[in-house]
């Protein structure tokens, strides 16, 4: 394989950012609470004023700060303050308002500001009303699912999935990534004392992650950038690390909302 060495030529890099984000995330998760949504809200503003970047490059200086320090105050403080529909209700009104402000492009700014903010809301209610397990079988399904892919894909090679937004994606790496998933499921099934279900909902989560890094390669491929910001250094920004975190996160959420977890858990009613 002669072409190996460029094949993964960038596995240094993602190893070390990989390892220094998951450090602050496990130090989050686990200490929970305001520490963790303070994290959260953080990491949202920041994928905020990359996205506004993005896709209004002309806008003045402050325009793009002062929407992701909104966009984290904002969500900050109704996750702390609301829960429920009022919740849901409050972050939608925040994405129509932040997303009125932008120029052109303003249904795909919708789009992607509700995705940030509403995975938002999921996690630190993962968190908070599940336990720290429950976000670790998250991160875990993200993780692997896309450490899985990224090595089938190199080593694999085959069909590209949708080459013209993401030229990178294999279909060999798509299910590969599905197989990781099903895997974790199996491992997490005794720790989180659910039952089968799981398995499916693991695979669904891990669709959803990769759907939000397609999502993500769209957006730069919209605007003419390779990358969301230069936030961590030499390796892009944080939508680069957290676009498919933040889908599946999305996806947990409405998993939730609907009922569809508390069935992987194996139980119904209020107590789940």
């Amino acid at each position: 394989m002669s072409a190996s060495t460029g094949n993964f030529s960038d596995l240094r890099a993602r190893t070390l950012s990989g390892v220094a984000m998951a450090a602050l995330g496990v130090a989050a998760v686990w200490a929970g609470g305001l520490v963790f949504a303070l994290v959260v809200c953080a990491l949202c503003g920041a994928m905020v004023w990359e996205l506004t970047r993005m896709l209004d490059a002309d806008a003045p200086f402050g325009k793009a700060e002062a929407a992701g320090f909104t966009a984290a105050v904002a969500l900050l403080v109704f996750t702390l303050q609301l829960a429920g529909g009022w919740l849901l209700i409050a972050v939608a009104a925040s994405v129509g308002l932040l997303a009125w402000r932008f120029p052109r492009d303003r249904a795909m700014a919708a789009g992607y500001l509700a995705l940030i903010l509403f995975a938002g809301v999921g996690l630190i209610a993962l968190r908070g009303v599940h336990g720290w397990d429950w976000v670790l079988w998250l991160v875990l399904i993200v993780i692997g699912s896309d450490v899985a892919g990224y090595f089938a894909g190199r080593v694999l090679g085959g069909p590209k999935l949708w080459p013209r937004v993401s030229p990178k994606k294999t279909w060999s790496g798509t299910v590969a990534g599905w197989g990781a998933a099903v895997l974790i499921g199996l491992v997490f099934i005794p720790v989180l004392d659910a039952g089968a279900g799981l398995i499916v909902v693991s695979v669904l989560v891990a669709m959803a992650g990769q759907a939000g890094d397609i999502a993500e390669s769209a957006i730069k491929r919209h605007a003419g950038v390779k990358d969301s910001s230069n936030l961590i250094p030499g390796h892009g920004g944080v939508m680069d690390r957290f676009d498919a975190m933040i889908a599946a996160a999305l996806a947990v959420l409405v998993l939730n909302e609907s009922g569809a977890l508390a069935l992987a858990r194996g139980c119904a009613g209020a107590g789940c």
